[in-house]
């Protein structure tokens, strides 16, 4: 099957990050990234079960607050003076006294949405995505696959210009696809260590078409490694990806 088929037979509560929690030590790895402090107000948009705003509010200090559509989800959050919770949608939502927003979604129309609040909030106010940047902005900082994009937002003249900025190379090859692919199966994490090498391929492959597709890819010619690993989807676990190779 083509991937757009494989991706579409996926529970939708996994295409939408719904049931997906970063695990602790990549949520201590956002917040030294950040710099979160007791300064800071935290906001964790998508919250989920609020591992997040424990650790931030306890660990390093900042008032935390977490935005989730989920009642059963806000229920389960441990009480705790330093936090706040909302059950609500998080285009609804007042994000008015964040300096720090954790900000995780794949959906197009909830990041438009987002991406126009974002903009209108105080100078200095750090939003962090995981892989992808916010649309067309250069982020501020990088620590793949931790993006820190700072109020007002930093344009980018070019898509060129925004993933040189996110792969922090000239051009991309099949090494920097794989150790980015890497980077990210690690964030985000996974009990099955046989998914987390079948992420990463999936994640390599993908790295390096986008590249190839907009042309800062350092060969015009598919390398060997990435024509393994796309003969691999096909042949192993059925999932045809060479027709996005434009």
């Amino acid at each position: 099957m083509k991937i757009e088929e494989y991706i579409s037979s996926l529970p939708s509560s996994i295409i939408s990050g719904q049931e997906v929690q970063l695990l602790d030590d990549s949520l201590r790895d956002i917040f030294k990234f950040a710099n979160l402090g007791k300064s800071d107000v935290f906001y964790h948009l998508g919250c989920g079960t609020g591992n997040s705003l424990g650790i931030a509010a306890k660990e390093f200090g900042a008032r935390a607050v977490g935005i989730d559509n989920d009642p059963d989800k806000i229920r389960q959050i441990e009480k705790n003076p330093n936090i706040t919770t909302r059950c609500q949608n998080i285009t609804d939502s007042d994000l008015s006294d964040a300096t720090v927003i954790l900000f995780w979604f794949s959906d197009d129309s909830i990041i438009a949405k987002m991406f126009a609040k974002f903009s209108d909030l105080k100078p200095g106010c750090r939003i962090i995505t995981i892989f992808d940047p916010l649309p067309g902005t250069i982020p501020n900082r990088v620590s793949f696959p931790y993006l820190l994009h700072q109020t007002p937002f930093t344009i980018a003249k070019n898509f060129k210009e925004q993933i040189m900025a996110v792969f922090e190379t000239e051009c991309i090859d099949f090494t920097t696809a794989w150790e980015h692919a890497e980077r990210y199966t690690k964030a985000i994490g996974s009990p099955d260590a046989g998914n987390d090498r079948f992420l990463t391929i999936l994640q390599t492959v993908t790295i390096w078409i986008n590249a190839k597709n907009h042309g800062v890819s350092c060969t015009k010619e598919i390398p060997a490694p990435v024509q393994a690993y796309i003969e691999i989807l096909d042949n192993f676990f059925h999932i045809e990806v060479k027709h996005l190779i434009e």
